[in-house]
């Protein structure tokens, strides 16, 4: 018999559910080894039902990982369907072209039993420190150069390790502790979580989630169809043009089309880029992550992120374009393309809610990976860590300084990422007058600098864009402030892995966002744009 909720007991539930993600999502950070996943927040985690759908996620985490795992879990479930698995069992997969897009990124989906039967599953992606191969940066040829892939498999059988899969896993990584480490990092979050779901069962006199998850699901879908119904009919289309640091650029190119009737939204890709022989192609899954965050930003932010308010937003893009890579392409820093999408789509979208839209920012947080030997000749290799620039202004507020959307990740503490390797910090600071003018002022980029303290070369993997291309303002507003990357005063011009010697100097200046309206003029205010930027930063 079907259980009904009366919306009381539905928020209660609701609200526990939500709990039970973010103490997953904390336990997980609070046990893993990687600065970027324990400092930055770059993981995602969700609870799904036994159908492999996503019912509700922590409010923490990237949306490229959330809305991606949303979509992972059903396939890891055509190869182990929910019925096969026995109590202990975990499953895990790094398949770019099934998860989130690059193999650093870890999936671990760990199955709820309650009296024998799986009522659910919490499911985890990580960024791991490594994954042997190239490293973050963009420079590997294809996939197979750029790590380890880990097929769908168990890696625990029963709650008893499957040897031969972690024992594959750790030899093919350069720090096997790290690896293993965030590997039970994951695992034990999803046994937190498992705890926690099968005592909120026993308070609520609930054999599973199944019920309450139709209840959650049906509702988001309907609500968000009823947003979409509210919009005008049309297909709306834009393109913004991304530039790298070897001068090549990517057009990114869409058309919304909005189905009133339907209660659909179908965002269309074509136009836009072929594959890049650079690790920054971008897969489907990727793609319809921050697709379907924008629009949702856009919509209704406030209804919840799962499988029903996902659904009525549709996503298609040219198979083997730049943002719906298939293998081998590379895709290990799709980031900076993905990241990027925004800048296009808000366009879009600007055509239908204006007041909801926001000018360009700098897209993509600027990712850096340094590598090389200490004096007495012992290894280093940091995690990733990243730095943002501004973000585009809005229609009532100006844009943020330094703020990484639309990723959700943190800067890792200049302090963490010193204590890792012999990098030494010399500057990061807000590039003042970096964001674009308006009746809105874009918000600041920043700037980095860092050397690394060896007597021997090391090993630079870094992934910058908009070095050309300034962001652009909206409705009148002014671009802001282009980026730059050099080394000793010398611009960078390749995407690939550079050596550097001792002693070399790397500064890092981001790209301030884009205005927002016609800039007022100085004499009616009394102040210059660039101190409304100081006042706002």
């Amino acid at each position: 018999m079907t259980r009904t909720f009366d919306p009381i007991e539905l928020e209660v539930l609701w609200q526990s559910l939500i709990a039970t993600v973010n103490e997953q999502a904390r336990a997980l950070q609070r046990a893993a080894f990687s600065p970027i996943v324990r400092e930055a927040g770059d993981l995602a985690n969700a609870v799904f039902d036994r159908r492999g759908r996503m019912v509700a996620q922590a409010v923490t985490g990237t949306p490229g990982h959330i809305n991606s795992l949303a979509r992972a879990a059903s396939a890891i479930l055509e190869e182990y369907p929910t019925d096969s698995l026995v109590e202990g069992d975990v499953l895990i997969t790094n398949d770019p072209y099934k998860t989130a897009g690059q193999l650093l990124d870890v999936t671990v989906l760990c199955p709820v039993f309650r009296n024998g039967r799986v009522i659910a599953f919490f499911g985890s992606t990580i960024h791991h420190t490594d994954v042997g191969g190239y490293g973050i940066g963009a420079g590997a040829r294809d996939v197979f150069e750029e790590g380890i892939w880990i097929p769908i498999v168990r890696l625990m059988i029963a709650g008893e390790r499957n040897h031969d899969a972690w024992k594959f896993i750790l030899s093919n990584v350069r720090q096997p502790d790290h690896m293993a480490g965030d590997l039970h990092a994951q695992m034990a979050s999803g046994e937190v979580g498992a705890q926690r779901l099968r005592a909120l069962c026993d308070r609520h006199d609930l054999d599973d989630i199944e019920d309450l998850a139709d209840e959650i699901i049906t509702r988001s879908e309907a609500a968000t169809r009823a947003s979409i119904r509210e919009l005008p009919a049309g297909t709306y289309r834009a393109s913004a043009v991304l530039d790298l640091a070897d001068g090549s650029e990517i057009d990114i190119v869409c058309a919304v089309t909005v189905d009133p009737e339907a209660g659909e939204i179908t965002v269309d890709y074509e136009g836009s880029s072929g594959a890049s022989p650079y690790g920054i192609n971008v897969v489907k899954n990727y793609t319809h992550a921050y697709t379907t965050f924008t629009v949702r930003s856009v919509l209704n932010p406030d209804l919840p992120n799962n499988h029903g308010s996902l659904a009525p937003i549709k996503v298609e893009a040219p198979v083997g374009s730049i943002v719906n890579a298939v293998s081998p392409q590379p895709c290990t820093a799709r980031h900076v393309v993905g990241m990027f999408l925004p800048n296009a789509l808000l366009k879009a979208l600007a055509q239908i809610r204006p007041d909801q839209a926001m000018a360009e920012g700098s897209g993509a947080v600027w990712t850096m990976q340094v590598s090389g030997n200490h004096d007495d000749g012992r290894p280093f290799i940091t995690a990733m860590f990243t730095y943002a620039g501004g973000v585009g202004a809005r229609a009532a507020k100006p844009g943020l300084s330094a703020c990484s959307y639309p990723t959700g990740v943190a800067a890792v503490p200049i302090e963490v990422v010193e204590a890792s390797a012999p990098i030494r910090f010399l500057r990061k600071e807000l590039r003042v007058g970096s964001g674009g003018a308006g009746a809105q002022v874009g918000g600041l980029g920043q700037t980095i600098e860092f050397t690394v303290d060896t007597e021997r070369a090391w090993q630079l993997n870094a992934v910058t864009s908009r070095l050309a291309h300034a962001p652009e303002g909206i409705f009148g507003g002014e671009q802001g402030g282009a980026g730059a990357f050099t080394v000793n005063g010398e611009p960078v011009r390749t995407q690939a892995r550079v050596t550097l010697q001792p002693g070399d100097h790397v500064r890092l200046d981001l790209p301030g966002g884009g205005g927002y309206g016609a800039p007022v003029p100085v004499a009616a205010t009394g102040s210059s744009n660039d101190a409304s930027q100081e006042s706002t930063s």
